[in-house]
């Protein structure tokens, strides 16, 4: 009940969030935002009608879809989200009276960041705004095409609707902003501590990871693969540092075998001991293994 709890919570922040950043920076310039939600910015800056409104019935023969071909859980959590995310559109609306940025750019900054963050709440509490989002599930049950690749086609009907009734200039800052809010939402999601995965193929490979072991404190994985050349058996390590502790680890390749084979990849959502878990010393380890033997 606590989780359910701290999910939802989560889920209306970053409602509130998405909802401020379009009433705060979107709405002042005409921006738009994707989805179902953009549909009923267009109406709102054609007509003035309230886009949280316009958006929950927008929505409604979707739950239908969703109830019926979906699982009962997507069902709820995309009622309750789209219920937040529209009560928090319309409910934040007053927002458009005390903030006033000429500078269009930087509105975009703004709101890309501020939405961007509101989103990645929405992906970590695993719950859904409804919309396309309901689409795109369907497509991707049914005919296997990704969410993503479902988004991008109504997002790009949405923004030949709006280079119609709202012109160029709109559309090409509202391009900006959606760029923005995607790689705010991945940065948001993934974290700022960032961390890399090193593959090192070398000849020392015993003496390069017993002294990863001792100084960097990581532990390593020792793969067991053959030269395509010359089809001798090699050892290849695989470690995932922070990146403070990598300039240490290249240190450590070069002193030992400068002729080391070494790549290095950006590694996102590491979890386990030594990252969302506490760090097993490496003399602890060892007791703890003559221990079991």
């Amino acid at each position: 009940m606590k989780k359910l709890a701290i999910r939802y919570i989560m889920t209306a922040l970053g409602c509130l969030l998405m909802a401020i950043a379009i009433n705060a920076f979107f709405v002042q310039h005409r921006f738009l935002s994707g989805g179902i939600s953009g549909v009923s910015i267009i109406l709102y800056y054609l007509t003035g009608w309230p886009p949280g409104i316009t958006s929950f019935i927008f929505n409604i023969p979707l739950f239908y879809v969703a109830w019926k071909y979906m699982s009962h859980q997507f069902f709820i959590d995309s009622v309750i989200g789209t219920i937040l995310f529209s009560v928090a559109l319309d409910g934040t609306a007053f927002v458009q009276n005390y903030v006033n940025i000429p500078d269009q750019l930087l509105c975009c900054i703004a709101g890309g960041v501020l939405g961007g963050l509101g989103g990645a709440l929405v992906y970590r509490s695993e719950s859904s705004t409804g919309g396309v989002d309901i689409i795109g599930f369907l497509t991707k049950k049914y005919y296997n095409i990704s969410v993503s690749t479902t988004n991008f086609l109504f997002d790009t009907c949405v923004m030949l609707a709006a280079m119609v009734f709202l012109g160029l200039t709109p559309v090409l800052y509202s391009m900006v902003l959606f760029f923005i809010t995607f790689q705010a939402t991945n940065v948001f999601m993934v974290g700022f501590d960032y961390k890399k995965q090193v593959i090192i193929v070398s000849t020392h490979a015993e003496e390069i990871g017993q002294r990863i072991m001792d100084e960097v404190n990581r532990g390593i994985t020792i793969l067991h693969g053959e030269g395509g050349y010359t089809r001798k058996p090699l050892e290849i390590l695989l470690v995932v540092v922070k990146l403070t502790q990598l300039a240490h680890l290249e240190k450590i390749i070069k002193e030992v075998d400068p002729m080391a084979f070494v790549t290095i990849q950006d590694a996102n959502n590491v979890f386990g001991r030594g990252f969302t878990q506490p760090n097993l010393d490496i003399d602890e380890e060892r007791k703890l293994k003559k221990a079991s033997q």
